[in-house]
């Protein structure tokens, strides 16, 4: 074989291989130019105003309670946090918005404990909890009281089951609706001690306290800081506290477990989620700014003044809660035959 005609095809081969080895190394620049936008947008997130879409009214506690922490985030994070009221059924319209929003960080939900009863609550929701949303951080605790009307002769948990016992089935308990914290947990103390009394749901904690205060109800479990204003006035008596220890709003009024219910504890809790598939660097850039505003002194004492216990948590440490709280209130709630739809 000519020597020439071998060097040609040597040479071809040589020009094929380093033709691949370009394409090669080309397409490898392609990847990575394509994986660029990803990580420069969690580097530089966030380059814009965050929406934080709280599924209750505003002016409402839960409202009160995010927008302190929302403030001090916008100042940590360098972006306005936004908050967007989305009410309605029981919190799920707006828990629905965040579950199919886009995970990018940019839309962020304040939910409450309502997001753990839902699942045993509703036979059909429109996302589900655990797939379709992340854990940010649990944010805060607001105690539940166990608080009586004026007229009634019990100034003390056991003078008031005393009474009951005495009373079966001729009282009434109002709620903030059914299958609501304030519901569960007004159940879950009358199914303790073996008590018997009617439920009469309300469209939300303002009108049952206001028919508590008159005497058209004669008990129920609320929120302290909607409870607070009756309770100082004396249109109400404020029997026990939910919470493990005693609330620094009502220092003087015992925990249901100091009052003859040990290990009892229940609170109207809330937290931060985003959609699922948001980027781990993200979540946890959004769990730091909002475990460092619960930290700061000014957002400690504007939550005290409104009942509300600051927590602060990991993702992981919230995702464990959660889980807890879902199946703790899944029994509560089959125990009630309550379902929402």
């Amino acid at each position: 074989m000519p020597i020439q005609s071998r060097n040609a095809r040597h040479h071809q081969r040589s020009r094929a291989a380093a033709r691949r080895r370009w394409l090669q190394a080309l397409a490898a620049c392609g990847l990575a130019v394509a994986a660029l936008p990803g990580a420069a947008l969690a580097a530089e997130y966030p380059d814009r105003p965050i929406r934080l879409v709280v599924p209750f009214p505003p002016g409402g506690p839960t409202d009160l309670v995010s927008r302190v922490i929302a403030r001090r985030m916008s100042e940590d994070l360098g972006q306005t946090v936004l908050v967007d009221n989305r009410p309605g059924a029981n919190g799920n319209i707006g828990n629905e918005i965040v579950a199919k929003a886009a995970p990018d960080g940019y839309t962020v939900l304040y939910n409450t404990s309502s997001i753990a009863l839902s699942p045993a609550l509703y036979r059909k929701l429109p996302y589900d909890v655990k797939r379709d949303l992340l854990p940010v951080a649990l944010t805060a605790n607001v105690p539940l009281v166990l608080e009586v009307n004026a007229q009634v002769p019990a100034n003390t948990v056991p003078e008031f089951v005393a009474w009951l016992k005495a009373n079966p089935g001729k009282m009434t308990y109002g709620s903030a609706g059914n299958g609501n914290v304030t519901h569960l947990t007004a159940f879950l103390f009358l199914q303790a001690k073996g008590l018997d009394a009617a439920h009469a749901p309300y469209k939300g904690s303002a009108p049952a306290l206001t028919d508590l205060a008159s005497g058209q109800v004669q008990f129920m479990t609320d929120t302290i800081n909607s409870s607070l204003p009756f309770i100082r006035d004396k249109r109400m008596k404020a029997l026990a506290v939910t919470s493990s220890t005693r609330s620094a709003q009502l220092p003087d009024v015992p925990t249901l477990a100091e009052s003859g219910l040990p290990g009892f504890e229940a609170g109207a809790w809330q937290g931060m989620m985003v959609p699922a598939k948001t980027p781990p660097d993200i979540v946890r850039r959004l769990n730091g700014a909002a475990v460092k505003a619960l930290a700061a002194p000014e957002v400690r004492a504007s939550l005290a003044a409104q009942g509300a216990e600051p927590r602060g948590s990991s993702p992981e440490a919230y995702g464990t809660f959660l889980s807890h709280e879902i199946e703790r209130w899944r029994k509560v709630v089959k125990d009630t035959g309550v379902t929402l739809d």
